[in-house]
């Protein structure tokens, strides 16, 4: 046989077979679920029997006496003798796993297995258990497919093999490649004809533009590949570690037909293999803690995909024990990631976010799956080199979520081109939110300063600012209120930050271009790509870019810092009423209390008993005389109605000042009987006035 020949053949096995055992992989695991039906056992069967008859026509012996003890004990499955039980499907899987290994020697991969003898016996053991006969040599097995009688059919549908064809990944990238070029040239030919009033042309250039549109959107397709390729091996995984960490836990896979990029393929099956390691051993429970918790003793770890605004979403989540905020941010401080000061200021989103920090583990000790301080920060990383972003949203002792958005393709992505210091640059729009504009009237004023660090009031919440000529280096452009000012509003490791710009462009489909090697430990430049006109453009990395300007950190802790305060005081803030006491001071009470304010005459006042009171629409509402003077005025009193339980109670005060808005902090050690305590108040010394227990110094009856 040619040696040419025999090595694109041994080549096509090997990577058939390998298929074929990841199926197999799956179809083992719903058997053991219960959710496979007769057809599936017989599609376990065909599996080993293919991998026995063509290693054995290659002269594979291994190989085949393997397969062949894995077939035997499947015909007896599918004969009824055996049930899937789960020493059953154990050995099954071994026996998978050690095919691949096989496998793996035949393509230069890697050693073949030192020894398979004791699989063999294994397998061997569990079928002549239930009957079969002991094997001496591979044979070769009859398929014998039994006869219900022959009826009419439609048109047989062509065959697998008849509609799709093997195509190396390079002719694919290469192509790919081409079309990049294509675009390129599109993009020049479209800004150059749009510059001429040749009929002819137009018509020609946008003729190109929509073929070449639609090739490439069919190349693009060539390269794209269900996520279902990388979630195929998670069921097999979900299973060896719920049985290595004693757990019951169920897999649910929603969007295993969601598509993306075969580059974006390889650079997310590493980060989402860890997340759902990270889950099976952090997040959920064993049974017995789930119980006494309340929950079901099976935990449920859910995997989706699906497209959304040009991005492909994947969430996971479980609903396990979730993170908890303080040993997060204890280990944090541990570590010195945060300081005791800038703790208790931060949101659970951004609590959360240091489980990305480089090194960052909560785990206790040391095991095969964890605490190594490597992971979290490499997910990240890997992620956010696709142009991704990750999200982590928990609620303690109920659930946690991680939720990844990815492009679909690295290789001709929507950018909107702006201008900086007469330089041109490309932002992905997957990282832009929206355009903000800020007219000359009134721009340079918007633009505000917290510590040196510029911020703008966007609907109410500070949005650190970052100038796009400063942060390269360029030369800057004058600070101008009679300029008018370009604001992008960008999204990087869950913050916002505004880039300032000196003018907005165009949006345009590039091609990313990898940089040289003189620029690639740039981290602002993602790329480069060829505009319309020829001239190069830079792509910016926004996650890079906002780490360089510590925008996720200096600047945002102090528009935090600006925020909080803010909101410190406006919690802090409240509604007082203030009046005048005898000798000409000054008292308040919370305007909360006050139902009205009124003006009476001593003509008004009767006595019930041996207390002043009042009928006051319909009721007798007691009165309390602030100020034993005013008793002996013959003008007008004025009265302060407060809520008192259900019933109403009248202040007689001298006179009623101001209503205010007041953030003032009572002086320890001034509170005596009816007096709460007091303070500085428009600069008067001024006593708070404590209605419970004024009214119950009065005797009053209410």
């Amino acid at each position: 046989m040619d040696s040419n020949f025999e090595a694109d053949l041994l080549k096509d096995v090997v990577l058939e077979s390998q298929e074929g055992l990841d199926a197999f992989d799956r179809e083992l695991l719903a058997l053991e679920r219960g959710e496979s039906s007769v057809e599936g056992l017989h599609k376990l069967f065909r599996i080993a029997h293919t991998l026995k008859g063509t290693s054995g026509c290659l002269g594979l012996t291994r190989v085949e006496t393997l397969a062949h003890s894995g077939e035997s004990l499947l015909s007896l499955m599918r004969e009824g003798k055996i049930a899937p039980g789960r020493d059953v499907v154990g050995a099954l899987l071994r026996f998978a796993d050690t095919l691949r290994i096989h496998l793996r020697s035949l393509a230069g991969e890697g050693e073949p297995p030192q020894d398979d003898a004791g699989l063999i016996r294994d397998l061997q053991a569990l079928a002549e258990a239930n009957g079969a006969i002991p094997i001496e040599r591979p044979a070769p097995v009859p398929v014998v497919t039994p006869l219900a009688a022959p009826a009419p059919s439609p048109t047989p549908r062509p065959t697998q093999a008849e509609t799709a064809i093997r195509v190396d990944v390079h002719h694919l990238d290469r192509l790919m490649d081409l079309v990049g070029e294509l675009v390129l040239a599109r993009n020049q030919i479209l800004q150059f004809a749009g510059q001429q009033e040749d009929a002819g042309l137009l018509a020609a250039t946008q003729r190109l533009n929509l073929i070449t549109t639609q090739l490439q959107e069919s190349v693009m397709k060539t390269r794209m590949q269900p996520v279902s390729n990388i979630w195929s091996r998670f069921p097999r995984i979900v299973r060896d570690l719920s049985q290595e960490l004693g757990k019951n836990i169920g897999l649910v896979m929603e969007g295993k037909e969601t598509e993306l990029d075969r580059t974006i393929i390889e650079a997310i099956k590493d980060p989402l293999t860890h997340l759902l390691r990270n889950a099976l051993d952090h997040g959920l429970e064993k049974p017995e803690v789930r119980r006494a918790a309340g929950k079901p003793e099976q935990g449920r770890l859910s995997l989706r995909a699906f497209h959304q605004g040009g991005q492909v979403n994947i969430e996971m989540a479980d609903d396990g024990a979730g993170i908890h905020r303080d040993k997060v941010l204890k280990r944090a401080m541990e570590k010195g990631i945060v300081t005791a000061e800038q703790a208790p200021r931060l949101t659970d989103r951004e609590v959360y976010a240091l489980l990305f920090a480089p090194g960052f583990s909560t785990a206790e000790k040391v095991t095969n799956l964890s605490g190594r301080g490597v992971g979290m920060d490499v997910v990240k990383r890997n992620v956010e080199q696709v142009g991704g972003s990750v999200d982590l949203q928990s609620e303690a002792g109920r659930s946690t979520t991680v939720r990844i958005k990815i492009p679909l393709t690295l290789a001709i992505i929507p950018a909107l081109i702006v201008e900086c210091a007469r330089n041109r640059y490309a932002i992905p729009q997957s990282s832009l939110l929206e355009l903000v504009r800020v007219d000359p009237e009134g721009g340079a004023q918007k633009i505000e300063y917290i510590d040196a660090a510029p911020v703008y009031r966007l609907r109410g919440n500070l949005l650190p600012l970052i100038y796009l000529d400063q942060e390269l280096g360029l030369a800057e452009s004058a600070r101008d209120s009679r300029r008018t000012v370009y604001i992008l509003v960008l999204q990087s490791e869950g913050c916002q930050f505004g880039l300032v710009v000196d003018s907005i462009r165009d949006t345009e489909e590039i091609v990313v271009k990898p940089l040289g090697k003189e620029l690639k430990n740039l981290s602002v430049y993602a790329g480069a790509t060829i505009m319309g006109d020829g001239l190069v453009a830079l792509i910016l990395d926004i996650p890079g870019l906002a780490r360089r300007a510590k925008v996720v950190s200096d600047v945002r802790a102090a528009a935090q810092e600006a925020q909080a305060g803010k909101s410190r005081r406006e919690s802090d803030l409240q509604s007082l009423l203030l009046f005048s006491t005898a000798d000409s001071g000054q008292a308040a009470i919370p305007l909360a209390r006050v139902a009205r304010l009124e003006e009476i005459s001593h003509a008004d006042v009767e006595r019930a008993g041996r207390r002043e009171v009042l009928q006051y629409r319909g009721e007798i509402m007691p009165l309390i005389w602030m100020n034993l003077e005013s008793q002996l005025s013959a003008g007008k009193l004025q009265v302060v109605v407060c809520n008192y339980g259900s019933a109403r109670v009248g202040l007689v005060v001298d006179r009623i000042l101001d209503a205010i808005d007041d953030s003032a902090v009572l002086q320890p050690g001034t509170s005596r009987p009816g007096i709460l305590g007091s303070a500085i108040v428009k600069k008067r010394v001024t006593d708070f006035i404590d209605i419970d227990g004024v009214v119950r110094n009065a005797g009053s009856y209410v």
